[in-house]
């Protein structure tokens, strides 16, 4: 009888082995469940950019750091946490413990990176240099067109830079792509900004770079050109180089003092101004030009008043410079030029941006700026200029320079000495010595940059283009199928031109990236190719700037004592929130399982 009961019981519930081996399932499964909540701790801390680590993380400590409050706070609302009690020497929750989970996350993020790059089969590299306290950080990204005909710019690494030369940059370049094993596909192209060592013909970064991947053709930022621009434009000529620095000094008199910044909060509203602040100026920092003229006009009857009460001899200074009638016309006129730029630099900063497209626009800006330059244009400024002085009761005062005598004994003097002024109270001498130079300049300085890209290169991205007279010319696209090793078969593209103008009908090609996605692969292997390349190439590193951002909001004076390793994985998760989302918890506790030998099993048994 008892022989006959074991049997049923064996029946029912399984041998001994059988329910060994479930037990443990149910173990491992009920761990992976505590990993969980400590995945999802972490993958939250680093997305929202928030200290882990606490001043002290004793039990007995008030403020344990955030990982572990959390944990806590999580504790008194999960049933699971209530129920469970983790192995007193395993529970994940040591600071050695919460580094190995901050680094299992991006690796999985960085994978999925890879195995989209891979399916690409092709990619662009984008990379730009950033001080970072006392160290160089170099952040590198990479463009490429997903299998879902989307374009994407992911960031890849933040790696630190003990020399700041071209083969040091190039070196940590092809390091942090050989470990992604990136290294051995196709890179088409290669996004830097302007600077000597990334852009020097013989010995930059670009250079060498290429000497290792021959098609990847350097592209100079075109946010950093247009930003140049406008650095230039705005030193055209001594007056408005001069005006400029007087903004800037306002700016300064009104920011150094607490006491001169709340007398001018009080006067705006005195006046009923809205409490708008004054802008900085910086050669870095893109349409700050713009930002710091806009916030002049708008404050401009509150700095004359607040500068008259404050009467001291810098307040009176300043205030006769900005009541100079040149003064205020530049104001309106660099409203009216900067603000014609300032869209194409929001417009530049797009990840699904392409370089035809790019080209079309500033194009556009040059014509438009051509457009503005009239008689008319000129003077509707100067009757502007004279309006806002008469509401600000300011009498426009001539801006002539005064003249310098210099006695020069025993000398011969051949040319004329001492400083001639320009009278620049008359519109005339406005238009002729302000407004036209400064909008010849701009016009100058767009028309010549932007062609760090070869001509024919070039010329060849734009017949890509469905809104260009040469879209599909068979001579431009070949010029880019030879520098790419593609075969290019005329046969493609005479069905491509019949087919994409009936779809061109029904209006829904307005760009490349719907020419690439109407394309299908088996139909116009070569030119779907082709498009793709163009697709990838990079306009801006504005991405890598995007990054930065994320380094200042990571890297502040409370976590100085971070390593480079862990600051670069913080940096992939606060950057990559979205993948970060979709990550599986799962994938995550698996990696970490397998970083080093564990005292308990924490990866599944594979089902046979």
């Amino acid at each position: 009888m008892a022989s006959w009961q074991g049997f049923k019981s064996t029946k029912e519930h399984g041998d001994i082995y059988m329910q060994l081996h479930s037990a443990s399932i149910n173990e491992i499964q009920e761990r992976r469940e505590y990993l969980r909540r400590i995945v999802a701790i972490t993958g939250f801390l680093a997305r929202q950019d928030i200290p882990f680590r606490g001043h002290s993380e004793k039990e007995s400590s008030a403020n344990q750091g955030n990982f572990l409050e959390c944990f806590k706070l999580l504790s008194q609302f999960d049933p699971f946490l209530q129920n469970y009690t983790a192995a007193s020497n395993s529970t994940y929750l040591s600071p050695v413990s919460q580094n190995e989970f901050i680094q299992s996350f991006p690796e999985e993020v960085t994978e999925e990176i890879r195995k989209e790059i891979k399916l690409s089969g092709m990619y662009a590299v984008m990379a730009d240099e950033a001080r970072d306290g006392k160290t160089e950080q170099l952040a590198v990204c990479v463009r490429y067109v997903n299998s879902d005909g989307k374009v994407m710019e992911r960031f890849l690494g933040l790696q630190e830079l003990k020399v700041f030369d071209a083969k040091t940059i190039t070196n940590t370049i092809e390091a942090l792509l050989d470990a992604n094993d990136l290294g051995n596909l196709t890179c088409v192209a290669q996004t830097y900004d302007g600077a000597s060592v990334m852009s020097g013909a013989s010995g930059g970064v670009q250079a060498l770079f290429r000497a290792n991947h021959p098609e990847a053709i350097y592209i100079h930022c075109y946010a950093h050109e247009l930003n140049l621009v406008l650095c230039y434009t705005c030193r055209a000529v001594q007056e408005t180089a001069d005006f400029f620095d007087c903004l800037e000094c306002v700016y300064t008199f009104f920011n150094t003092s607490l006491v001169n910044h709340e007398k001018l909060i009080a006067v705006q509203k005195q006046l009923g101004l809205p409490g708008h602040e004054l802008a900085q100026l910086s050669r870095t920092r893109w349409s700050c030009q713009l930002a710091s003229v806009t916030a002049m006009l708008e404050n401009y009857s509150a700095v004359l008043t607040c500068l008259e009460e404050i009467g001291t001899p810098d307040a009176v200074g300043l205030r006769m410079k900005l009541c100079k009638f040149s003064v205020v016309y530049m104001m309106v006129m660099f409203e009216c030029l900067l603000s014609i730029t300032d869209w194409l630099h929001k417009y530049l900063q797009r990840v699904s941006l392409d370089l035809a497209e790019a080209v079309m626009y500033k194009e556009a800006v040059c014509d438009t700026l051509k457009a503005k330059r009239t008689d008319e244009m000129a003077q509707s400024l100067y009757n502007r200029a004279k309006a806002i002085c008469q509401a600000n009761g300011s009498d426009g005062q001539s801006s002539s320079p005064r003249c310098k005598q210099k006695r020069m004994k025993e000398f011969v003097v051949e040319s004329t000495c001492g400083a001639v002024g320009t009278d620049l109270g008359s519109s005339d001498n406005l238009k002729r010595h302000l407004y036209f130079p400064c909008v010849d300049r701009m016009i100058s300085e767009l028309s010549q940059r932007f062609s760090s890209v070869g001509d024919s290169i070039l010329m060849g991205v734009q017949a890509c283009h469905p809104s260009s007279v040469t879209f599909l010319s068979q001579d431009l696209l070949n010029e880019v199928a030879l520098h790419y090793n593609i075969e290019l078969r005329a046969e493609e593209i005479y069905v491509a031109k019949h087919y994409l103008a009936k779809k061109n009908e029904e209006g829904s090609i307005p760009d490349i990236l719907s020419v690439y996605r109407l394309l299908d692969c088996d139909m116009f292997p070569s030119l779907k190719k082709l498009f793709q390349i163009v697709l990838t190439l990079p306009v801006s590193s504005c991405t890598c700037e995007r990054s930065f951002s994320a380094l200042r909001r990571l890297h502040t004076w409370l976590r100085r004592t971070m390593g480079q390793e862990r600051l670069h994985n913080l940096a992939v998760l606060s950057i990559e929130k979205e993948s970060v989302n979709s990550i599986e918890p799962g994938r995550v506790i698996d990696r970490f399982a397998t970083l080093k030998s564990r005292r308990h099993t924490l990866v599944l048994p594979t089902k046979k």
